[in-house]
């Protein structure tokens, strides 16, 4: 527990080529393979962070002057999602996730039950999060150890079942998105992709990248796709030009930097993961492929994910102005948004159109959830000793206090043992039904497989 106490405490850009170099060094990489992949990944994380840093810090003033535009009066505050991992990793809870996850994951390699060797350890912060406010609701620690397990268990499955899709329309080939809150909104994607699809004219609807590109042009260039989108904020919380030049300026770089940075970052992932698919084939051929689990960062910067991130935050508070019951006002949160949008973006197929629906329709949700959790959020954070902001009586996230999957899982640690069961039953289905998928899935591989040494086989 020290040792990965204080490995988690260097931060992001130092734990993750740690663990990369010792990852690689375990996969028998020659030792500059994997000092070099180590740093390739640490140089992309920290790339990725700046950039990221520079979109809060040029959007939060926008956010800030929105709010007051809209003359929004909420009991709520939102104070964003680091002080809601800070919450969650200074409990009891926060102090044994990381061990009990990563035994978690590599009990369901060994089963099968996932095809995900997540190195993505700062982001179980998730999974405490939840464990947390289900100790503090139960009283009981172990109880919230467990529901941070099921929390991890349910996380993975999903990232499992959305990895073909990152690959496919993200361009991530061999990686997997086990982050808590992208995989929260994953349930709805597919809701809104099964409505959507049964729905005449509608379902032909197509937004996206190279619609775009053909229709308007100037709008499919990332850049100024960017720049537009920045103006627009900025115009709408009604700053003096110059910042609205500012603005547009910064958005237009995010768009642009971020892609790149996560290249950067892939060049250090795939040594890894091409050794480990190595091993796995070698050892066991009906083993299938292994997918890394990365940060949803490697693709914050899709186009769409962007652009509906930023259409959402103008969107989200008008939503929270007249939305009958919330009380949540989304304020430090709203830069956050490209997190929840990765992974639907991607079951969303890259459509702009379906992944904005599905924007309307979770984060409406995470409003009356982020309502509704305020009070154990605000007893959890007393109880770590978290200074509450001035003024403030209450608060909540967007990320995490206002997912549906934490919010699913303490509702039924609230109804005591009936609801601990089906939550229980319910997470042990899904990885039994994810575990089927991947027996199937693997025998399709080595099918395949067989059918091309065949007909190399003739040709010979």
């Amino acid at each position: 527990m020290f040792v990965i106490d204080y490995i988690v405490s260097t931060g992001a850009s130092v734990m993750m080529p740690l663990i990369f170099i010792i990852l690689g060094l375990a996969l028998r990489l020659s030792i500059s393979k994997a000092i070099k992949a180590g740093l390739m990944v640490g140089i992309g994380f920290i790339g990725l962070s700046i950039t990221v840093n520079l979109m809060i810090d040029s959007l939060t003033p926008v956010s800030h002057a929105i709010v007051e535009r809209f003359g929004l009066n909420l009991t709520v505050l939102d104070v964003g999602w680091p002080a809601a991992a800070a919450v969650a990793m200074g409990t009891r809870v926060g102090a044994l996730v990381i061990p009990v996850c990563v035994a978690i994951n590599v009990l369901m390699l060994y089963t099968k039950t996932t095809r995900i060797l997540n190195v993505d350890i700062w982001n179980l912060w998730h999974h405490a999060f939840t464990g947390s406010l289900v100790a503090i609701l139960t009283d009981n620690l172990w109880l919230g150890v467990f529901a941070a397990g099921l929390n991890c268990v349910i996380t993975m499955v999903i990232a499992d079942r959305t990895s073909k899709d990152v690959e496919k329309y993200l361009s991530l080939p061999g990686i997997a998105v086990p982050h808590g809150f992208s995989v929260s909104f994953v349930p709805a994607a597919w809701l809104v992709n099964a409505i959507v699809d049964r729905i005449p004219y509608v379902r032909d609807i197509k937004i996206d990248t190279e619609v775009i590109q053909r229709h308007l042009s100037i709008l499919g260039d990332p850049a100024s796709l960017g720049a537009i989108i920045g103006a627009i904020l900025a115009i709408i919380a009604g700053v003096d030009v110059k910042t609205i030049l500012q603005t547009a300026i910064t958005m237009a770089a995010v768009m642009t930097i971020i892609p790149r940075m996560a290249k950067m970052l892939m060049e250090g992932v795939y040594p890894i993961s091409e050794r480990i698919q190595e091993i796995a084939q070698s050892r066991a051929g009906s083993f299938g492929q292994i997918s890394i689990g990365l940060d949803s960062a490697v693709s914050v910067g899709h186009p769409v994910t962007l652009s509906v991130s930023m259409l959402m935050i103008p969107i989200m508070l008008i939503l929270a102005a007249i939305i009958p019951g919330n009380q949540f006002l989304p304020f430090a949160s709203l830069t956050g948004l490209p997190f929840a949008f990765v992974l639907v973006t991607a079951v969303c197929r890259g459509d702009m159109f379906r992944t904005l629906l599905t924007g309307l329709l979770t984060l409406s949700l995470a409003l009356l959830i982020g309502t509704s959790l305020a009070p154990i959020v605000t007893s959890t954070a007393v109880s770590t000793g978290f200074s509450l902001p001035n003024g403030a009586s209450s608060i909540s996230s967007v990320d995490y206090a206002g997912a549906m999957l934490p919010w699913a899982i303490i509702q039924g640690f609230d109804l005591k043992a009936i609801g601990i069961g089906v939550v229980t039953l319910g997470s042990l289905l899904l990885a039994l039904w994810n575990r089927r998928k991947i027996v199937q899935e693997n025998l399709q591989l080595v099918q395949e497989s067989h059918i091309v040494v065949a007909e190399t086989g003739e040709k010979s």
